[in-house]
């Protein structure tokens, strides 16, 4: 039985990624060497640099079906390393589709791949890995799936599928009909949370608050 669920985020959002960027910004790449297939007019680059605004993107080697950008598909091998305002995404693999001068999807493949974010005025970094993620910027929607997990602060979701909405800041997590096919949730109390949780009340208050309510509750 495949066990799904759906909830409200544990973890603070992950609104920085949903950012876009925009197609207006010059896109700069370089790259160590580079062999243009006059017949496929295949693209092969070893050691690139792709640059827009605030994405980045290095591998030790990309293959493209044209040299542009207005609507290609990059892969990328070896090294990969993406970055987005304040998030970094490292993996194997990668597949990017391109349309109208900006990434539109990112399909990534890792032994796991593994994603970070870091937000202003927050300490906790927020960690994701999975065997393959896709990241469809338009939508602001990261799919994850093999072995996928989401960790800040110590809370933890960790399913087979997970499925995060940044707009609507929810996940689905989707259990597997395989091994154990739980959706597991790990919440860890803050230190703030045992202090409260260790101070003792004023007892000699509780009962006098106790008796007064007693009193007030009880019928004529």
């Amino acid at each position: 039985m495949i066990r799904s669920l759906v909830l409200t985020l544990l973890l603070a959002p992950l609104c920085a990624i949903a950012q876009i960027t925009d197609s207006r910004l010059p896109i700069t790449l370089d790259a160590e060497y580079g062999d243009v297939d006059g017949k496929s007019s295949m693209v092969t680059l070893k050691s690139l640099r792709l640059s827009q605004g605030a994405l980045g993107i290095e591998a030790d080697e990309g293959r493209a079906s044209e040299l542009n950008f207005n609507d290609s598909v990059w892969e990328l091998e070896g090294n990969v390393v993406i970055t987005v305002e304040n998030g970094r995404i490292e993996c194997e693999t990668a597949d990017l589709e391109f349309s109208d001068n900006e990434l539109r999807i990112a399909n990534i493949t890792g032994a796991p791949a593994t994603f970070e974010l870091t937000r202003q005025g927050v300490e906790d970094t927020t960690y994701a890995e999975a065997g393959l993620l896709r990241y469809d910027l338009r939508a602001g929607v990261i799919e994850f799936s093999e072995n996928a997990k989401i960790t800040e602060g110590g809370n933890q979701i960790a399913s087979d599928y997970l499925v995060y909405n940044i707009s609507e800041q929810r996940i689905k997590a989707q259990g597997s009909s395989e091994g154990d096919g739980k959706v597991k949730i790990t919440f860890t109390p803050s230190d703030e949370t045992d202090e409260d949780a260790g101070e003792e009340p004023d007892s000699d208050a509780s009962e006098g608050e106790a008796d007064e309510t007693a009193g007030e509750d009880a019928p004529e």
